[in-house]
């Protein structure tokens, strides 16, 4: 039985001459690897690989089949056709980044409501807006909320944080403690919404320091995650 489903796009591999695999995260079935057959074969309009940037938002129809690795797409739709995030480069650049980021971390084949409406609206939101320099700190912040390790915030008020279990303390950590700068910034993030970002004044240094610190925090938490392709570029493109 043909059924719908909205789907972001996370990465894509070229396959033979023309055709394409590609992973999204699919609001009914959470991490699902697609065929796409003809993808990158021209035809009057461009071709459908057009369809398969990093976060693109789709509608799929699909005839799923549980015990088959590679699902077949029937019918694919662009969903909310993005008005910057391709044209702008730094915007670009967060897309590309965030997509290897969801790539690596979500890997499970279970629908997860909540967490695929949190990557929807924050991409629209990203989308739409001018200041968004802090967006990609919030964002992974706001993600670990949905892996599981949000960071312990009964006792906010303590002037460290450690990252291997994720709460904040009285003494720092020998190994994985937080303090100073990178603490205030955490507690920031923590207390704001996105359309708060820009009340956070960071420069580049501050932002490069603390993702390297956040990206530390996931592979202390997930264990196997591994270390962005396209944290150098990024980092690059922000400094």
């Amino acid at each position: 039985m043909l059924t719908k489903t909205k789907a972001i796009v996370l990465s894509k591999l070229k396959y033979l001459d023309s055709d394409l695999i590609v992973k999204c995260y699919t609001e009914q079935k959470g991490i699902v690897s697609y065929m796409v057959k003809g993808a990158n074969k021209q035809r009057k309009g461009g071709s459908k690989a057009a369809l398969f940037q990093y976060l693109t938002q789709l509608t799929i129809e699909e005839n799923y089949r549980a015990n088959r690795t590679l699902q077949y797409i029937q019918e694919i739709k662009l969903l909310h056709p993005y008005s910057s995030i391709y044209t702008n480069l730094y915007k670009s650049a967060i897309a590309m980044f965030i997509a290897e980021v969801l790539s690596e971390v979500l890997k499970e084949e279970e629908r997860n409501a909540k967490l695929y409406d949190y990557l929807e609206s924050s991409l629209l939101w990203l989308d739409l807006q001018e200041e968004f320099s802090n967006f990609h700190l919030k964002f992974l912040l706001e993600l670990t909320k949905y892996l599981g390790f949000y960071p312990d915030i009964s006792h906010i008020e303590l002037p460290h944080f450690n990252l291997s279990n994720g709460a904040f303390e009285y003494k720092e950590h020998e190994l994985y403690g937080v303090s100073n700068t990178n603490v205030s910034i955490l507690k920031g993030l923590i207390g704001i919404t996105f359309d708060d970002l820009e009340t956070i004044q960071l420069n580049s240094n501050q932002r490069q320091s603390f993702l390297a610190l956040l990206l530390l925090y996931f592979n202390l938490h997930l264990g196997d995650f591994k270390k962005p392709k396209s944290l150098e570029i990024f980092n690059q493109v922000f400094h």
